[in-house]
């Protein structure tokens, strides 16, 4: 169920005192978004977010006692209503794959502007998904050279239409249902019929899973991902 946009309630975990100070102060100060609590561990994180259930969390990856990676398959595997957007900078790269498959549902770099993450966290909350351009490109190029690990038999026995092949390809590749309408040729109201198709076919929580599904396919490789 889709947070109120209201009243969306967000936890902060991570260890950096003054990130997280200035994220609440920026939350706190925006119409509809209350912080429910600040975690400086990944344990307090999952501990919080028990007792709290907030609508979303901010996750760092780096924390002590827990990492994020940890925290955020704890927290989806507790909450299905909380979402989980991971704060990464490029040399954490390495992690995001993890975090998809962990249950995360965005991911965005820690140098992002406040409208950008204020979007951000209504979005996710929302029930969609978000991932940074800069972040699902280096992801794509990681994937593509082998350094994520695959698990394509989680998807055997399901059947793509051509065009439904297409769509999540350039899902995979970070594009938009709107430069995918543009790409395709398609309406956006098509396009997201089609994403819409793809999170039944394949019982994917969100656009995020669209994204594992079409690294551990093989779609993003055969499409030449860059």
């Amino acid at each position: 169920m889709s947070a109120p946009a209201e009243n969306i309630r967000v936890l902060i975990a991570d260890d950096q005192d003054l990130l997280r100070g200035s994220l609440r102060m920026l939350l706190d100060a925006a119409p509809g978004l209350t912080v429910v609590g600040e975690a400086r561990t990944g344990r307090e994180a999952v501990d919080l977010a028990a007792r709290h259930r907030p609508d979303l969390v901010l996750m760092d990856v780096r924390m002590p006692d827990l990492d994020g990676l940890a925290a955020t398959r704890a927290i989806r595997e507790a909450s299905d209503r909380t979402r989980v957007v991971v704060l990464t900078v490029f040399d954490l790269d390495e992690y995001v794959y993890s975090a998809l498959r962990a249950g995360a549902s965005g991911f965005l770099l820690k140098n992002t502007g406040p409208e950008e993450l204020l979007r951000a966290v209504r979005v996710v909350a929302d029930g969609q998904a978000l991932l940074a351009p800069e972040v699902t490109r280096r992801l794509i190029a990681d994937v593509v050279r082998g350094g994520g690990v695959r698990e394509p038999h989680r998807w055997r026995g399901i059947t793509l239409t051509p065009r439904e092949r297409e769509v999540a390809t350039l899902v995979g590749r970070g594009l938009s249902n709107a430069d995918i309408a543009e790409r395709l040729t398609l309406s956006r109201a098509t396009v997201k019929t089609y994403v819409s198709r793809l999170l039944t076919k394949l019982d994917a929580r969100d656009r995020a899973q669209l994204v594992v599904f079409a690294y551990e396919s093989g779609l993003v490789q055969a499409a030449g991902g860059e």
